[in-house]
């Protein structure tokens, strides 16, 4: 029997559509679970936040949402080793969940995404992500290459990742810091940063590497047709960048 990956859905939620049929065009036996629906979360193998604006993010960007009864579940689940995958909004409330980094208490957050700089202003932009660990960090990126570059959409008014010195030289000595934000050729400089996130932070993993929160949106670029430079010719439907990254999460659940 194929793993099951539920995508899970909160009031807010957006995106989950597209995180749904990229997850099945790579491989992966995935489902809606929405909200009202917490306690069929148990019986997935994995999970999947997309993005969106949970609980109309109110007191803080998916602070609400991580202390709904479906994130009872993906703690518990993610504690057992289950993997989790959180994009955009889903990111934060991994962060506010204290799953990721997961330097401290459980629902206690030692950082978080938070207003993007220099001005707080929403910011939606074609950009590329580098892995910054090795794969084998995480089984989540564990079949990309080494400094694996993903293309990827950001689409967030509080993708700034922020906290303390302490906490940021945590993150760094414990290899939490799973992407950056690099420009196509690669290189890596703060003018490939979109936001001002410290350290140049787009993804972050949990100790475990089983929990990963990546702030831009890979699924908005998995086929040929969400590229911005699409070349004519090109078959629209062809999978792209982003579809990489998603069969390595597949590929890491069929293998947990």
């Amino acid at each position: 029997m194929n793993k099951r990956i539920a995508v899970l859905v909160f009031p807010g939620t957006n995106s989950e559509e597209e995180t749904l049929r990229l997850l099945r065009d790579c491989g992966g036996d995935a489902h809606l679970v929405q909200w009202s629906h917490a306690d069929l979360v148990p019986a997935f193998d994995a999970y999947v936040l997309p993005g969106g604006f949970a609980y109309e993010d109110r007191i803080r960007a998916g602070a609400i949402a991580a202390h709904d009864a479906m994130m009872d579940h993906v703690i518990a689940g993610a504690q057992n080793g289950k993997l989790v995958l959180g994009i955009c909004n889903g990111a934060q409330i991994l962060l506010e969940a204290g799953l990721v980094p997961g330097t401290g208490p459980i629902r206690r957050p030692t950082a978080a995404f938070t207003r993007n700089g220099p001005v707080a202003h929403f910011v939606a932009a074609h950009v590329h992500v580098k892995l910054a660990i090795d794969p084998a960090r995480s089984a989540i990126t564990a079949a990309l290459p080494h400094g694996a570059l993903i293309p990827a959409w950001t689409a967030n008014g509080e993708g700034r990742l922020a906290a303390d010195d302490e906490h940021l030289a945590q993150l760094q000595g414990g290899e939490h810091i799973a992407f950056v934000y690099a420009h196509e050729d690669g290189s890596v400089d703060p003018s490939a940063v979109p936001n001002q996130s410290a350290l140049g932070v787009a993804g972050l993993v949990n100790r475990a590497g089983n929990v990963l929160a990546l702030m831009p949106h890979p699924e908005r670029d998995g086929w040929t047709f969400n590229h911005p430079d699409k070349r004519r010719g090109d078959a629209m439907l062809a999978p792209s960048g982003g579809a990489v990254f998603f069969r390595s999460f597949v590929a890491a659940v069929g293998g947990a």
